[in-house]
């Protein structure tokens, strides 16, 4: 008796709270149209307003009075009450609170007309038969989407067999990276992946996401960077370095000659023709980015890139403190974005600052910081590596040394270059070969080159294995 009482004593206040959620945020009633169905409130006049929302959006009406009562029958009053409920901050929790509400309810129902099966002249195997059924059809709705016919699989295969033959694009399954040695290892960026990009502060990694936005731009696919760290103008600063050349200083600086300024000019109007957004608010958790992603995605089919620039400055949806589990938490949400999307994200991430006492200092997948989760999360993990630049640091502690020993110091290593060896270290690849991209470095523009060489058919020969 006493769950019958507990599931007959719904909370409506939280049924007006989504439905007032749901007709202030187009995001929010996108998700819950995926997830809730108008049978799912308790209360009838709830499951039809409902019902008149999800129809003013089929016919891209406003999610207004005005409109929302040319399908529902409502009182004025009733409504505005509802409407000026409190929206909700995290709906997912209460959409599925409210979800797994209605489930229980329409098993307690079933439960009830039981007993009056069982007075019938109904065979045994036809009674079980129909409460099967009946429970079935209650809780098919639940993982209904995940469950896949065999035909269903093939027919998917076939179809994206075609699309390859059809693009005939070589090495490249999904978005082209921008470096056809990198092409023939992972095959490109492909939809529904999670990418990670990993490095020590200073070794490059925003400099390589940016590489990836450019070649992404140049094929007319639209972009979304997410940029925790830096401001949208650097932003644009690097990228316009990366483009024309130019020494980032002098962009920086405005220091350009007239020839350097159109160069500039004509990258900026190339720049502001392509779709491409970039958030820069320090502040982040996944429901802002899946919130801001998907509303871009709806107004721009085109956008098929995600870029999101650092793991560790985002802020988890749980309150749980140990940061392991808050950067678990981000890693699988953004694993199950990109799939729900179904486009690439790429995220990035620090690496411990144990591997500094390394001799060999090329990162291992034990260098991720502060989860494994990241790694049985993503598809891809890449690792950024200048072996120049701790030379580089070593150089200067051992001038400093010597210096507060008052010996004599004999520079060894000329930090001068402007262009440097690279590798880009593939540790992960859920679907092909790990191994080494070698790429240069150029300094001065911050933007990674292409080695020049003849690329055969085969793979790099740094090849080591494939995950699976």
């Amino acid at each position: 008796m006493l769950l019958q009482d507990s599931i007959a004593n719904i909370d409506t206040d939280i049924e007006k709270a989504i439905l007032s959620s749901s007709i202030h945020s187009e995001d929010i009633l996108l998700e819950l149209i995926t997830e809730l169905s108008p049978s799912d409130f308790s209360l009838d006049i709830h499951s039809k307003l409902f019902e008149a929302i999800i129809k003013c959006y089929e016919a891209n009406e406003p999610i207004a009075p005005s409109f929302i009562k040319k399908y529902v029958d409502i009182e004025d009053e009733l409504l505005l009450e509802i409407i000026s409920t409190t929206t909700l901050v995290d709906v997912s929790k209460y959409c599925a609170y409210l979800k797994e509400l209605s489930i229980k309810r329409k098993l307690m129902n079933l439960i009830h007309q039981i007993p009056s099966k069982l007075n019938k002249d109904t065979p045994l195997s036809t009674l079980l038969d129909d409460i099967n059924k009946s429970i079935f059809s209650i809780t098919s709705s639940v993982n209904a989407r995940d469950i896949k016919d065999i035909n269903v699989i093939v027919e998917e295969l076939l179809d994206n067999f075609k699309l390859i033959k059809e693009q005939n694009r070589g090495d490249v399954l999904g978005l082209d990276t921008g470096f056809s040695s990198l092409n023939k290892m992972i095959r490109g960026f492909k939809d529904g992946d999670l990418i990670i990009i990993a490095a020590r502060p200073g070794m490059g990694k925003t400099s390589i996401c940016l590489n990836f936005i450019d070649k992404a731009l140049k094929n007319d696919q639209g972009v979304v960077f997410f940029s925790l760290e830096m401001p949208a103008v650097q932003i644009l600063q690097r990228m316009l370095a990366l483009k024309t050349s130019i020494p980032l200083q002098k962009i920086i600086t405005a220091d350009l000659n007239d020839l350097e300024w159109e160069q500039v000019s004509n990258a900026c109007d190339e720049y502001s023709k392509k779709v491409f957004y970039v958030y820069d608010n320090g502040y982040a958790s996944v429901n802002d980015i899946s919130a801001v992603l998907r509303r871009l995605k709806k107004q721009h089919k085109n956008i098929k890139l995600c870029v999101v620039d650092y793991i560790g400055l985002m802020m988890g949806l749980s309150k749980f403190q140990d940061r392991h589990l808050q950067v678990a938490e981000i890693s699988r949400s953004l694993k199950l974005l990109a799939r729900e999307l179904e486009m690439p994200v790429i995220a990035l991430s620090q690496l411990n600052r144990s591997l500094e006492s390394r001799s060999n200092k090329r990162p291992m997948l034990s260098d991720l910081r502060e989860s494994g989760a990241i790694e049985q999360d993503a598809d891809s993990i890449l690792f950024v590596y200048r072996d120049e630049e701790y030379k580089e640091q070593e150089e200067k502690e051992k001038m400093q040394k010597a210096k507060l020993e008052g010996k004599e110091f004999i520079q060894s290593f000329r930090e001068a270059k402007l262009k440097e060896e690279a590798e880009l270290i593939v540790g992960k690849n859920r679907n092909g070969p790990t191994g080494t991209v070698k790429l240069i470095f150029n300094k001065e523009c911050s933007s990674f080159h292409e080695v020049a060489q003849d690329f055969d058919d085969s793979l790099p020969r740094s090849t080591t294995k494939v995950d699976m």
